[in-house]
C-alpha cells in the first residue's frame, strides 16, 4: 500500500471512529514534523497560517492555489501522518475544483474542504464575509465528489453563512452540502456554546468539525468539551503561527537591545539537537552507504 493510500485510509478511520480527531494547522513542513513528533495523529494545512507564514499577509484571498498546493506538498512529504487541506472556495468554477481535487489527491493529501464564501474570501472569523448561493455551492460539492479517484479521500463542506444569514440557514445549507456528497461538515464561527451545540445536534450521524481560534468569534473550548458536545474533529488553526510570532519577536528584541542571544538559550534547542531532529544523521548515513573512494591520480 502506498503512503497516500495509508494516509487516506487512516484519516477516514479516525473521522468515523467516534473518537475526537485533534488537529493543529501547520504553517510549514518543520512545524508539521514537530507536531507529528509530539503526538498529533493528523495535520491541517490552512489558508490563514499559509498566508501569514509564506507572505506575511492576512487571510484575504491573497494566497492562491499555487502557493497553497505547494505548501501542502511540502508538508505531506515531511510527515507520515494524514494531512487535510484547505481548498478555500475552489479557486474558480467546477473545472477548477476538478483539477484541485486531482492535484491534492495525487500529492497524498487525506482530504480537503471547500467553502461557500465569495472570492476573494477571508478568514472565517473576520468581518465582512459574503457567500454564494446554496445551489452554486452544491454544484461545487458535486464537482469535488465526482473528481476524486478514491472514496477514502474525504470531502468536507464549510459554510460561512452563520455570519451572513444566520444559524438556521447555515445548518440548512450544510444539510444540502452533505446530501450532495460531503463526507464531513463544518459550520464556521458560531458565536455561542448554544449555537455550537445546535450545530453538533443537527448532524448526529455525520463527522462535524469545530474550529478553535484564540480570541476569535467562537468560544475557546477544550478538546474534551468539544467531543462531549458531539463534534468529531477539533482544529486549532492559528496557535502555531501566533506562538512562533511571539517567541521570534521576544528573541529579536533581545538581540537588538542586548546584542546577544544568551538570555534566550534556555528557550532554544541546541545545534546538535536540531540537526538530529531534522534528520542529519539519516542523511549522513545515506551518504556513507553510497560513498565511493576518491580517485587517486
Amino acid at each position: 500500500m502506498t503512503k497516500a493510500a495509508r494516509m487516506r485510509q487512516a484519516f477516514k478511520q479516525m473521522c468515523f471512529s467516534g473518537d475526537l480527531v485533534n488537529m493543529v494547522v501547520a504553517p510549514d513542513a518543520l512545524s508539521a514534523k514537530i507536531a507529528e513528533r509530539t503526538g498529533f495523529k493528523a495535520i491541517f494545512q490552512a489558508g490563514y497560517a499559509t498566508s501569514a507564514g509564506k507572505l506575511a499577509q492576512p487571510d484575504r484571498g491573497i494566497a492562491d492555489f499555487g502557493l497553497m498546493s505547494e505548501t501542502a506538498r511540502e508538508i505531506v512529504n515531511a510527515v507520515d501522518i494524514p494531512v487535510f487541506v484547505d481548498a478555500d472556495t475552489g479557486y474558480g468554477d467546477e473545472q477548477n475544483i476538478d483539477r484541485l481535487v486531482h492535484v491534492y489527491e495525487n500529492m497524498g493529501a487525506a482530504g480537503l474542504f471547500i467553502e461557500d464564501q465569495t472570492w476573494p474570501k477571508r478568514c472565517g472569523h473576520m468581518d465582512g464575509k459574503t457567500v454564494i448561493s446554496e445551489e452554486a455551492m452544491v454544484s461545487k460539492i458535486h464537482a469535488a465528489v465526482n473528481a476524486r479517484q478514491h472514496d477514502d479521500f474525504l470531502i468536507m463542506s464549510r459554510t460561512d453563512a452563520y455570519a451572513v444569514t444566520g444559524l438556521d440557514d447555515a445548518i440548512e445549507r450544510t444539510r444540502q452540502y452533505h446530501k450532495a456528497g460531503a463526507d464531513l461538515v463544518f459550520v464556521e464561527a458560531p458565536k455561542t456554546k448554544d449555537d455550537l451545540q445546535k450545530v453538533a445536534d443537527s448532524f448526529p450521524d455525520v463527522p462535524v468539525m469545530a474550529n478553535m481560534i484564540e480570541n476569535g468569534k467562537t468560544p475557546l473550548l477544550s478538546n474534551e468539551e468539544i467531543h462531549d458536545m458531539g463534534f468529531s474533529i477539533a482544529v486549532h488553526p492559528n496557535v502555531l503561527i501566533y506562538t512562533s510570532t511571539y517567541a521570534t519577536e521576544k528573541l529579536l528584541k533581545d538581540m537588538v537591545e542586548l546584542g546577544t542571544t544568551k538570555r534566550q538559550l534556555d528557550h532554544m534547542v541546541t545545534f546538535p539537537q536540531f540537526n538530529h531532529f531534522i534528520g542529519l544523521d539519516d542523511i549522513n548515513a545515506l551518504e556513507q552507504k553510497f560513498a565511493t573512494a576518491p580517485i587517486k591520480l
